[in-house]
Formats: C-alpha cells, sequence, structure tokens
C-alpha cells in the first residue's frame, strides 16, 4: 500500500508527480481497432513547450468483446517488469471484436460491443470515459494518469550520475461514483466490501486475521457493472476510497501501467469476460466433495493413528472420501524428500491398498521446499533446479521453516520435470491428491532464477502459479498413462493469483478457532470467488487453537454446506469425539456429512455447467445472483455472511452457540409482476417469504446444532441422491401453485461419481408440501439409464 499524495493539493515528501495533461498527438486505427495519444506532462502553449516535457504514451485496445485494453507508458525501452508471466487468454480468444473506431476535432473513440472508451483530445483536457449504453462506468480524468518519482532528486544533472535512484511508479487513478462499491482482490479476509481499504498484492502467510492474503488476485468488480483487471504478478497497490475519497488508485512500480476494463450487464457476465483472459476451472471428481479427515499438524500420527481415526469414523457411520497426511508424514527436518517415515509407517503402499478397499482417496502433504537434510538436496543443487543467489550463482538457502532449505525453481523446465518425477512414485504408490502448501516466502533479495526473463519482483507472487501447475500437471499426466475413468486432477493448493483457478482445489489457510474468524473464512472464500475460483474449503473447527464444542459444531454445518470439506487443525485432532466426548458434534458431523452426500449430483451439476464454463464459483456472494447494477435492491451488494450454493441454495451460517441467525431474502429481480416469494427450507420443511410487494426482507431465527438456514430458491430444482442412486428424488420450489409439476416420464440429466447420464424418469411418488398458497414438490423417480455407454447396474453400484 502506497499513497503519494498529502490531501488534495500536495504530493507526499519528496515525491514528483508527472500528469498526463492534455493529448498532443491522437491517432485512430481503423484497421486495428485501436487508439494512441501522445499525452504530455504540461499544457502545449507554443512550441518551446515541447521540451524537458515527459510524455506518457497511451494505447487503447478492443481485447475481446465488452473488454478493452489500456496500456500506459514513460519510457518504452525499459524493461516492463509486470508485463511478464500471467498465461493470458489460456485457451485463445473466442473470437475477433468487432470494433468501430472515431476520430473527430475534439475526441477518439472505441467501441467494442455495449463499452465505448472516449478520449477527449481537447488543450489541457486529458480524459477518457468509459460507458456502456451510454451510462458513465468510471473514468480518468484531471491527475489520474500519471508517472511518479520517489526519492529521486528532481534536477537532470543528478540522473546523469545516479539514473536509478528512488523509486519509479506509473498510476491510474480512476473515479468511483456515488454509491458504487468494489469487491474481490483474491482472498481477502477483511470487510467484505473494499471501499476505504488499502491493500497490496504481495503473497504473504499471514494467516486469517490479518490484512494479508494467500491468494492476490489483481482483479476488482464494481456494483456499477464493470471490472478492472491488472495483468501483473509484481507488487501493485490499490487505494480504494482511502487516498482520494472519489477514486480507486492503482500503482505499480517500473514504467509501464496496462489494465482490462471489462463490461458487463451482471456481475456474471464481468466474471465469465475475466475467466476468458485468466482461465476457467476444470471440472473436478465427485468424490473429492466428500469428507476430508486429516492428521492435522503437529499431532502425534502413525499408521496405527490413522487407523483408529478412520476406525472412529466408520464406527459412528461418517462416511470419509478423503484422508489426508499432513508434513510429518516424512521425517523431520527432511521436507521434501517425499518418503513416508518408516519409524511411523513401515508399509504405506499396503496401508494405502486397504484404504483403498474401503473407497478412501489419499492425499499427502507436500512444498516446494527441499531441506538441506532431505537426499534430494545435492541432487538438485548440483543440477540447478533450485533458485540461485546473483551475487555468486549459488543455492539461495534459507533456515525459516525447513533448515538450510532451497526453492525449486519452475522456470527450468527439466527442474519441472524432476519434481514431477518424484511425485510419480508416490501417485504410482496410491496417492490421489496433493495438498500443495506454501508458496508465499519466495525471496526477491539477491535473486537469479533459471529464465533470465524472469524478474524476482514478478516471481514473487507469480511462483504458487507455477508450483501447482506443475503438480497439477504431474496428476494429469499419471491419469492419462493409466487411462483413467476419472481423468480430472486436483490439488489443495493454499496460495495462489491470476490464474490459479486452472488448478483447483484451494482452501482458505490458517483461521483461528473462533466465531470472528469463522466469519473472517467466509469473507475470504466469497471475495475469492468473485475472482473466477470455482472450488475452495476451509479448516473445519479452524487450525489454530482447539474449537469449542459449539463453535465445531456450528463450523461443521459450514464446512459441509461448502464445495469441499476438510477436518483438519494444528496442534489437536479434529476427529469429533476427541474434541467433544459428548458425541453430540459426531451426530452433527454424520448429519451433515449425509446431507452432503445428497448433495452431490447438484453440486457435480453446478460445477459441470457453470463453473468449468463461465467460472461462476460454486459457492458464491449473493450479489453474484442477484446484484444487477440498476437494481433497487441494493442490500444484496452487503451481504457476507450468507450465500448462495450455487443458483439454487442459499446457506446462513449460525456464529454463535446459541443458534441466533439473521439473514435476508432477495427479491427475485427477474418477476415481472412483483409477488411474495417463497424459500423453502430443506432441514426444516417450512417456507420463509419475502414481502408481498416481492422486495427483499430480513428473517431472524434461532437453530439447534443439528440445523442451519438452507433453502431452497423459488422456481429451482434440485437433484437430491440416495445412497445408491436409486431411486432418485427432484426437489422443485414451484412459484406457481397452478403448475402441476413434471410429466410421469421425462427426461433430465444427472451426475453420478462425475460422469453425467441422459436418464428417464419413471414418477414414483410425489409430495406437495402447500403452504399460503406456495408448493415444494418432492419429486421420487425410478432411475432408468438411457444413454451413457455404461450398464445401468455397474453405474448403480458405483
Amino acid at each position: 500500500m502506497v499513497k503519494f499524495s498529502k490531501g488534495m493539493w500536495h504530493n507526499a515528501p519528496d515525491t514528483v508527480i508527472d500528469w498526463a495533461v492534455e493529448s498532443w498527438k491522437a491517432e485512430a486505427n481503423k484497421a486495428e481497432g485501436k487508439l494512441r495519444v501522445l499525452a504530455p506532462t504540461k499544457a502545449i502553449n507554443h512550441r518551446g513547450d515541447i521540451l524537458n516535457c515527459p510524455t506518457l504514451t497511451v494505447e487503447l485496445e478492443a481485447s475481446s468483446k465488452d473488454v478493452m485494453l489500456l496500456r500506459s507508458t514513460h519510457w518504452k525501452a525499459r524493461k516492463a517488469i509486470q508485463e511478464l508471466g500471467f498465461e493470458l487468454y489460456p485457451n485463445g480468444k473466442k473470437e475477433a471484436p468487432v470494433t468501430k473506431t472515431e476520430k473527430t476535432a475534439t475526441y477518439l473513440a472505441l467501441q467494442s460491443g455495449k463499452l465505448r472508451a472516449e478520449i477527449n483530445t481537447q488543450p489541457k483536457s486529458f480524459e477518457i470515459e468509459f460507458t456502456a449504453n451510454s451510462k458513465l462506468l468510471t473514468k480518468l480524468g484531471w491527475q489520474s494518469l500519471g508517472y511518479i518519482r520517489k526519492g529521486t532528486s528532481v534536477h537532470p544533472n543528478d540522473e546523469l550520475v545516479d539514473p536509478d535512484k528512488g523509486e519509479r511508479w506509473m498510476t491510474y487513478q480512476l473515479q468511483l461514483g456515488v454509491g458504487e462499491k468494489i469487491y474481490g482482490l483474491g482472498e481477502r479476509f477483511g470487510p467484505f466490501v473494499k471501499n476505504g481499504q488499502s491493500v497490496a498484492m504481495w503473497n504473504e502467510d499471514g494467516g486469517t486475521s490479518s490484512e494479508l492474503g494467500y491468494k492476490d488476485v489483481p482483479f476488482y468488480m464494481s456494483s456499477k457493472g464493470y471490472g478492472i483487471f491488472i495483468p501483473s504478478s509484481a507488487y501493485i497497490s490499490y487505494e480504494i476510497q482511502s487516498e482520494r475519497t472519489t477514486r480507486v488508485n492503482i500503482a505499480i512500480p517500473g514504467e509501464t501501467l496496462s489494465m482490462y476494463l471489462i463490461y458487463g450487464q451482471t456481475p456474471k457476465e464481468v466474471l465469465n469476460s475475466y475467466c476468458h483472459i485468466t482461465g476457467i476451472p476444470p471440472r473436478v471428481p465427485n468424490w473429492s466433495f466428500g469428507l476430508w479427515l486429516s492428521t492435522s499438524f503437529t499431532t502425534n500420527y502413525s499408521e496405527e493413528t490413522v487407523n483408529e481415526l478412520l476406525e472412529g469414523m466408520s464406527c459412528r457411520g461418517i462416511d470419509v472420501a478423503v484422508f489426508h497426511y499432513d508434513c510429518f508424514w516424512m521425517k523431520g527436518f527432511q521436507w521434501c524428500d517425499f518418503e513416508f517415515d518408516p519409524d511411523f509407517f513401515p508399509d504405506p503402499r499396503a496401508q494405502h491398498a486397504r484404504l483403498k478397499e474401503k473407497g478412501i482417496k489419499i492425499c499427502v502433504w507436500i512444498n516446494s521446499y527441499i531441506a538441506q537434510e532431505s537426499k534430494l538436496f545435492d541432487e538438485g543443487a548440483e543440477k540447478g533446479y533450485f533458485i540461485k543467489r546473483k551475487s555468486d550463482g549459488g543455492v539461495w538457502q534459507w533456515d525459516a521453516w525447513q533448515a538450510g532449505m532451497a526453492l525449486v525453481d519452475y522456470t527450468n523446465p527439466a527442474a519441472c520435470e524432476w519434481y514431477a518425477g518424484k511425485l510419480k512414485k508416490l501417485l504410482d504408490m496410491g496417492v490421489d491428491v496433493f495438498k500443495t502448501d506454501f508458496g508465499e516466502r519466495i525471496p526477491t533479495g539477491n535473486v537469479q532464477y533459471y529464465d533470465p526473463a524472469a524478474d524476482p519482483a514478478t516471481m514473487h507472487n507469480l511462483y504458487p502459479f507455477l508450483y501447482n501447475k506443475c503438480v497439477f500437471g504431474a496428476i494429469e499426466e499419471h491419469y492419462k498413462s493409466r487411462k483413467s475413468r476419472e481423468p480430472w486432477p486436483i490439488v489443495f493448493a493454499r496460495s495462489a493469483t491470476a490464474g490459479g483457478q486452472r488448478f483447483p482445489v484451494h482452501w482458505g489457510g490458517d483461521p483461528m478457532s473462533t466465531y470472528e474468524a469463522m466469519a473472517e473464512t467466509l469473507r475470504g472464500g466469497l471475495s475469492l470467488g468473485l475472482c473466477g475460483f470455482g472450488y475452495w474449503a476451509h479448516d473445519i473447527g479452524g487450525f489454530e487453537g482447539t474449537p469449542s464444542p459449539g463453535l465445531f459444531r456450528r463450523w461443521i454445518a459450514f464446512g459441509l454446506l461448502s464445495s469441499h470439506s476438510r477436518l483438519h487443525g494444528s496442534g489437536s485432532f479434529r476427529a469429533p469425539w476427541i474434541l467433544d466426548p459428548s458425541e453430540i458434534s459426531s451426530k452433527v458431523l454424520k448429519r451433515f456429512t449425509d446431507l452432503k452426500k445428497k448433495l452431490v449430483s447438484y453440486i457435480a451439476s453446478v460445477g459441470q455447467k457453470e463453473t468449468s464454463v463461465y467460472g461462476w464459483p460454486v459457492m458464491r456472494a449473493m450479489l453474484l445472483e442477484f446484484g444487477l447494477p440498476d437494481s433497487s435492491d441494493r442490500t444484496v451488494w452487503d451481504l457476507d455472511t450468507q450465500y448462495m450454493l450455487g443458483p439454487s441454495l442459499l446457506v446462513a451460517p449460525v456464529f454463535n452457540d446459541e443458534g441466533d441467525v439473521t439473514y435476508y431474502l432477495p427479491a427475485e429481480l427477474t418477476q415481472k409482476t412483483p409477488t411474495k416469494a417463497a424459500w423453502y427450507g430443506l432441514l426444516d420443511d417450512k417456507f420463509r417469504y419475502t414481502t408481498s410487494e416481492g422486495t427483499g426482507k430480513w428473517i431472524s431465527e434461532k437453530h439447534d446444532f443439528f440445523s442451519i438456514p438452507l433453502l431452497l430458491r423459488p422456481g429451482k430444482m434440485i437433484v437430491v441422491d440416495s445412497p445408491s442412486h436409486q431411486p432418485v428424488t427432484i426437489l422443485y420450489n414451484d412459484p406457481l401453485p397452478s403448475n402441476c409439476g413434471f410429466e410421469e416420464s421425462t427426461q433430465a440429466v444427472v451426475y453420478l461419481d462425475s460422469m453425467e447420464f441422459q436418464v428417464t424418469r419413471k414418477l414414483i411418488k410425489a409430495r406437495w408440501k402447500n403452504s399460503q398458497g406456495h408448493v415444494c414438490i418432492t419429486y421420487t423417480y425410478e432411475l432408468k439409464v438411457t444413454s451413457s455407454g455404461h450398464d445401468k447396474n455397474s453405474i448403480l453400484e458405483r
């Protein structure tokens, strides 16, 4: 976070800012659909004014429909470090945008779809306005595009002697409209609405109770119907109404600043266009939606402990989908050597085989650091697979975390292949997924990468993208070689940046075991989802400390109604009978684990039809479903203690032992005639209503530990699985009581074990829940597979 001004009238001490003053040279390239202006930093009143006058070159082009790329440069021959790194348009551009350029005596204009940019070319009037449908989105106006020198001398002769003294920055200061709100910027645990905050793009391991972030993403979304993406993995400073109260100030070190402005009529459109630029999350396997159980971090565990934990779950009827071995599956001081500690795990291959027989997948902890004591250290150092010291070419080492550890250099293709090869041995042993921990503690001082174009200042945030890409690719290649029927690899990652959504799943780092941390965890997940990350988890019960029984029970409900669900802690096990000898937590865990199993088809369908197509997260902020820039229901733009699980289910976690919860039912804005809307409670079989005028309404309730507000949206339908997938139950919240529901034989799509099947549903029974003229119908169908390429019986047995 960097501020360059002192109020409206003065710069910060020792700071000089050259602001774009006018568009002295204006060019419109109709053939390429581009605009270019040369912007002097002082008014040109006569010929002599062109001397000793820095200029900023401004280029504007349509990147795709309703998306524009603005690039501003001071010195173009200087290395633009912020342009390195991100893999943009990884799946290619959909199509060349249809553009229209204009040039008049007073302005240049560029049109792409509904988005229009207009550059004022009149003297002393530099300004770039972005509009859509003739409405202003934002603009760069007076003193809003600038080149900053901090800690330098203003005398040019001093620069002849010491040209690199001080700091150089580029800045955009975008206008913020009345009532406009800003969201996103990665997984941020502070206030959900970012107005008033100073935010830095610089990944750090800071826990969830801080302003730091594990997953900093330089993209934000506005309530006015646009998003801003800075295509840089360098340090970026955002001052969001925190320096100039009518602006979002964006600053980046160096000589160039680029910005994508993305327009959309809804937040979903904006997010989809952003994901088209940085990547769409792929599908994930159905088994990953089940319950993950961990050894926790510093607990004492062995093969016997693992067996006891799993047996404890089994005897209580709690199904575990994935078992996770945390750090100490390897010997201390040797992380990572990728070998099970024989003192505690004498025959891991046999143990894994036994877990597989029970249908349990296996996850192990890894990171990208190689301790000096690891047998892999000498091999990696000799072959040049580690980040090096620029001063002497030696290995860059550190004692923080593992003694003398080195960091794998993922800009070296041979290092990637070497690292992936170590993982392959574990995959052959039966490991299914890797928890790719860390990736934030990446050095910038005295650093040399294998790739000479890799600048340490850019690599700090980009490193976790390359790290997870390598691991994800290793699993993908393993699946291909085995011709697996589950060809969708996943990792379980902590750090990320823009584009990291291509390598799911991600979890929310290290929260404390408090209700406040539970709430901040939710805020982080909602913010991350607005940056295109489709699948997200968190440590149920918190990571640091031991949760009270009440907190643990409430967090269980929240965790099992997230896209992915993991029991994990630091110094204590998260087995419910250990944390809560009363066994109430065990019963709560069984209740919500069973509930999630019934929702797997619905969650998988959201992932398949929305997340992996449009980039919309499974677990999403209310504004993504109900926020419209011109909506009269402004409440949805502030909601951060509830969310939508896909488009159909509203979830409102309870943040206290007493069970008191207040949540908001938004209006259905697509209704032509405002009317009372009924939301159906899946757990208590009751309706909740908006107002008779069709506007939103706050609801206050009390829930015991076995309940949570889980509501089916009006007019929506979900598939509810039975344990054997037979019969199939469909819940339909019918907003029109006159409807008689589906016909007896109907076509539909059902998702079983990550596979999609066209089915015919033969109606067995229908149950009508009627209240105040509203109907929720439970349809139970016999499942008959009609087209899948698989034998019906073999499918249902799975």
